[in-house]
């Protein structure tokens, strides 16, 4: 069905009006093939015939007369293969716009944020390496500043509702909202860096809301936009702010960070020259933890009788 449309459309010189309703058509399609296959996002279909040209899958439950199958081209059809076996494929647009299905694995998903490289601009606006032959576009207007050939940007894949297109962008606010959490304090979440400030880190949490990381609270100076990695809900503040943290907060951060340091007594010799007047960027140089923390830690540790705390530093009390 997608290829009798699309060579209708781009082969006939047809009027104005008969464009429109084409197009009209197009997306009429388009907006029904979403209830049976969902585009931009890896689907699970079933091979319905062997075709010169591919592979023409389907989804038979919910679309039992083949309306919505979809090709996927010789060059990624498996070598050996059955008619009704299911394969997980990933399925978008071609370059008519037209659903097609790959074994390509694309670098980011429907509805996903991730960080890009440019091959090339012009004046329509950026074209992004996502993994596919095709590569995605971000429109000028979804540039929260012009990219430049070869440089990576985070961006955010959407499904553009008036032109039925896959596009990215990179003004990401308008993908997150903090009007209706749903995270709680203390919480283990997912994060993106989305871009560093002078306050802190801004994160993407569960690719949903918008959170900080404080830089004070960063020990490792090789993050960059795009890092992924897990932290935790420090605090949700009343007008839905959240603060998040990469430990655990409370009094379960300190058995991790106690352990680190007893890892560093043993690789040492069994003596660190730190101790809780140590200067806060010694610690940090040896530790990569904050005083706070580190004061935390020792303390538990000595009090589990694991380290003895003198005034040229710690030491590992010896281990039975």
């Amino acid at each position: 069905m997608a290829l009798f449309l699309s060579k209708i459309f781009f082969a006939f010189p047809f009027s104005n009006f008969v464009h429109l309703q084409l197009r009209n058509l197009v997306a009429y399609w388009l907006r029904t093939l979403k209830n049976m296959i969902e585009i931009g996002k890896y689907n699970t279909l079933t091979i319905l015939r062997d075709t010169k040209v591919g592979l023409f899958l389907g989804n038979p439950e919910k679309d039992p007369e083949g309306i919505h199958d979809i090709l996927l081209p010789n060059k990624y059809v498996p070598n050996e293969f059955e008619i009704g076996e299911e394969l997980i494929v990933f399925v978008y647009l071609d370059h008519e716009q037209r659903p097609i299905a790959t074994t390509l694995e694309p670098y980011i998903l429907l509805n996903e944020f991730a960080l890009l490289r440019v091959n090339y601009t012009n004046q329509v606006g950026a074209f992004m390496d996502w993994g596919m032959e095709k590569d995605i576009l971000v429109p000028f207007k979804e540039q929260a500043r012009p990219m430049e050939k070869g440089k990576r940007y985070l961006v955010y894949l959407y499904m553009d509702e008036k032109t039925n297109r896959l596009v990215a962008s990179s003004k990401l606010n308008q993908f997150l909202s903090n009007d209706q959490l749903t995270v709680e304090k203390g919480e283990e979440v997912d994060l993106i860096v989305s871009h560093i400030t002078e306050l802190g880190i801004n994160v993407i949490i569960n690719e949903r809301h918008k959170g900080l990381l404080y830089k004070d609270e960063v020990y490792d100076d090789a993050i960059r936009t795009g890092d992924r990695m897990i932290g935790f809900i420090k605090n949700i503040r009343p007008d839905n702010k959240i603060d998040v943290a990469l430990q655990v907060q409370g009094y379960q951060s300190i058995e991790p960070n106690a352990e680190k340091i007893l890892d560093e007594l043993r690789a040492n010799r069994g003596f660190l020259r730190l101790n809780d007047a140590s200067h806060p960027e010694d610690i940090k140089t040896v530790l990569k933890m904050s005083k706070k923390t580190f004061k935390k830690a020792i303390g538990a540790l000595y009090k589990d009788k694991l380290i003895e705390i003198k005034e040229d530093g710690i030491y590992l009390v010896k281990e039975n």
